[in-house]
């Protein structure tokens, strides 16, 4: 299984992720837990399968944010609900996201089922050496709903993806403010979305373009250059490389199954409305390469 399958099947899978921060019913089971916040419930939400992990660490598994906003939400969010308490509730509102979104007859239906199973399958193959988020995401029970367990499967799988990235990054000496702003250059992303909600300061992102530009990645207009050009795409091309693993382990027919199936879940995502045009993964439109 080449690494383009890798990078193919991410396009599919990235958008049934993304619920988990855009679905307003998610956003309302964290209020529920009384979390205060749109942040203090990201980051409780997603570091959860880690356990109650301090601040420090859950900042150094994300990768991109700002200590100091990681720490305006924990260790606080533990004592509002436990892990344990938020990933039942994680459950609950993917379970009422997805009826929603899809509809009762959808998230009921064979396909779904066939797709968390496939998904299921890869998500267990992944490797998960030095990849924390993936290897916790990896080691949580297996839901009993097929659509909720179709969106762990591929959370686990987007989390084992995101570790391998964050090793390529430290590989190359980038920095979470110069990965990003790479990303903004090569136009995948919006450059102030990423710096605002991330929380660093302007002088921190001029500092990380001077550091890209030095490098001779970027021209005197703040845009990539031939040679930033190949670095990112080097980068992608690790990543890619890196998150294989779970698409060997399926094979090459399962996997183009999956990916069938996963296209309407995720055309449905993008059409609604539900993710930001600029979000900060740079998530496609829909113009999805070949799985195999």
């Amino acid at each position: 299984m080449g690494d383009t399958v890798a990078r193919a099947m991410w396009e599919r899978f990235e958008p049934v992720h993304q619920l988990v921060y855009f679905a307003p019913e998610v956003r309302e089971a964290a209020d529920g837990l009384g979390m205060r916040g749109y942040w203090m419930g990201y980051f409780a939400l997603r570091a959860a399968p880690l356990g109650p992990a301090p601040a420090a660490v859950v900042t150094s598994c994300f990768h991109v944010f700002h200590p100091d906003r990681v720490a305006r939400a924990l260790p606080d969010a533990w004592g509002h609900a436990s892990p344990q308490e938020v990933l039942r509730a994680r459950e609950r509102a993917i379970d009422a996201a997805m009826t929603r979104l899809y509809g009762a007859d959808v998230v009921a239906s064979a396909e779904v089922a066939e797709a968390a199973d496939l998904a299921w399958r890869a998500a267990l193959a992944a490797d998960t050496a030095g990849r924390v988020l993936g290897a916790a995401n990896q080691a949580l029970p297996r839901p009993a709903q097929p659509h909720v367990r179709l969106w762990q499967a591929v959370t686990t799988l987007r989390e084992h993806r995101g570790d391998g990235h964050f090793a390529v990054l430290v590989g190359r000496r980038l920095g979470p403010v110069a990965a990003m702003a790479l990303k903004s250059a090569a136009g995948e992303t919006d450059a102030e979305f990423q710096r605002s909600a991330r929380q660093w300061d302007a002088d921190a992102w001029r500092a990380a373009e001077k550091d890209l530009a030095e490098r001779g990645w970027l021209d005197g207009r703040g845009r990539l250059s031939a040679a930033g050009s190949a670095a990112h795409e080097r980068i992608e091309a690790d990543t890619d490389a890196a998150a294989a693993a779970p698409w060997t382990a399926l094979g090459p027919d399962a996997t183009a199954r999956l990916a069938h199936l996963l296209e309407p879940l995720a055309r449905t995502v993008l059409d609604s409305g539900i993710v930001p045009a600029a979000n900060p993964v740079g998530l496609t439109n829909g113009t999805w390469g070949s799985p195999g």
